[in-house]
């Protein structure tokens, strides 16, 4: 499972690859707390190898050897929360299977998966969920986050896995055949979504920019960094405002600049000048701490909203569990955090319309922009730096982005310090993405929607009641 995503992109390989796990939950033959763990331990920790990029951070001052004992922290923390979720399945299952017979073992088994999910989902550490193997290469099946995001996709994946492993365990053509019949009707019925045809009239088009500054983090936060950020993004701006774009997205924290100094910048006399909006990735003051923001700029100069970022990255903005493991990290690091989160109920109002705001992390979070998108949100601005890793996370990211352009049903626009940036259709499809550490400017035109999808309405009642259904069917069926 763990190569299903970038680099490997081995998307095909989850809809078997937890099969054998649930072969040895059902015989009970080994120790099946270990061999959940193991296998937790392969998918999660293949999967956000990434996240050891952070090392070296000499440049921020970070002694080689502490920046080496932060990142093998983070991953094997990281690693094991993510292995935990399936360990906690598989010991329940054990339990729970005792007295249950198929088909209601993979029910159960599965609805048990996509519950732990969501739980984990609502904490601060979440980035592998089942779902995202299948971005971006499977459109057709990430369309049933339409109808009740990343847990339908989920759910699944596992009930075909758990269907082929009863086939095996049963060797019964019949349970192979309706694993077969799973997989292929709802591949149908993501292709029927994802066929439907979009609705644009000319007067919802947005003409929109994007600017990749590619400024290196090891640059970014000194002087050189910030000369070189201030000229290659005004200067991307007023590229853009003379191709006639109506907006200029800028990604998070471009210019290390609190509020009260962009009016300084010649990034804003630049707007002043050529009277294009502009989204602006910066800090916000909130008392002696700070929020990272995204700016509206009119061309007048006003600062029309702000959005401040709710999802803070673990470790790195902020310390999770801080009560508990915040004076080992503290002993680790020199760094002092002093950065806040923002307010659940945030909107981003822009002169365009609201807007449904993403900053780096926050693309995980499908409920997040479910939220936005259910107060009114027509468009998606998904602002990132992703300097410090390796291709595999900002593919992993991009392929985030995809999902929650099909989830609400919403243009994507994607602005990243060194990539990928890129342009997303409510159907998923990337109409233009950048290329990594390169500077580049893109223009594009998206429209604003305000349809919502059954997902946008209901959230996770729909997959609530659909279980609960076929439940209530398939137990008549086999009774």
């Amino acid at each position: 499972m763990g190569i299903t995503v970038a680099p490997f992109s081995a998307w095909f390989l989850a809809w078997i690859a937890l099969a054998p796990l649930w072969v040895i939950i059902v015989e009970g033959t080994a120790s099946i707390f270990l061999c959940a763990l193991l296998w937790g331990i392969g998918y999660h920790g293949v999967a956000i190898w990434w996240i050891t990029g952070i090392h070296p951070m000499t440049w921020m001052g970070v002694p080689w050897l502490a920046s080496l004992a932060i990142a093998a922290f983070c991953w094997i923390f990281l690693t094991l929360w993510g292995a935990a979720l399936v360990a906690i399945w598989a010991t329940c299952m054990t339990f729970l299977g005792k007295n249950l017979t198929f088909p209601l073992r993979v029910l159960v088994g599965t609805t048990l998966w996509c519950g732990l999910e969501s739980i984990w989902s609502k904490g601060a550490l979440w980035w592998t969920t089942l779902a995202y193997t299948q971005s971006p290469h499977n459109l057709a099946i990430l369309h049933l986050g339409q109808i009740s995001g990343t847990t339908a996709v989920t759910a699944a994946l596992v009930a075909v896995n758990l269907l082929i492993a009863e086939a095996w365990l049963h060797r019964s053509r019949t349970y192979l055949s309706y694993a077969i019949s799973l997989l292929i009707g709802l591949h149908l019925i993501g292709w029927g979504l994802a066929s439907q045809p979009l609705i644009q009239p000319p007067e919802t088009a947005l003409k929109v920019g994007i600017i990749q500054g590619n400024i290196p983090n090891e640059i970014k936060l000194y002087a050189g960094g910030l000369r070189r950020a201030i000229q290659g993004y005004t200067t991307g701006y007023r590229t853009l405002a003379d191709q006639g774009v109506e907006a200029v997205l800028t990604p998070e924290g471009v210019l290390p600049l609190f509020r009260r100094d962009i009016p300084s910048s010649s990034f804003y006399q630049a707007v002043k000048e050529k009277g294009v909006v502009a989204w602006l990735g910066a800090f916000g003051e909130q008392g002696r701490s700070y929020t990272n923001s995204l700016f509206t700029l009119t061309g007048t100069g006003e600062i029309y909203s702000r959005y401040n970022k709710v999802k803070l990255v673990p470790l790195g903005e902020y310390i999770p569990f801080e009560k508990f493991f915040g004076g080992l990290i503290n002993r680790l690091s020199p760094l002092e955090a002093h950065q806040v989160a923002g307010a659940d109920n945030q909107v981003f109002d822009t002169p365009f319309g609201r807007a449904i705001a993403s900053i780096c992390y926050e693309s995980a979070f499908s409920e997040h922009l479910r939220r936005q998108t259910a107060l009114g949100g027509q468009f998606i601005l998904s602002a990132a730096n992703n300097a410090h890793y390796s291709p595999s996370m900002p593919a992993q990211h991009h392929a985030q982005d995809i999902m929650r352009a099909i989830e609400n049903s919403r243009w994507a626009v994607r602005a990243t310090n060194t990539g990928y940036s890129g342009i997303v259709d409510p159907h998923g499809k990337t109409e233009w993405i950048s290329k990594l550490n390169t500077y580049q400017l893109h223009a594009a035109t998206i429209y604003r929607r305000e349809t919502n999808t059954l997902y946008v309405r209901w959230g996770g009642l729909v997959n609530a009641i659909t279980i609960n259904i076929e439940l209530d069917r398939l137990g008549d069926k086999f009774k």
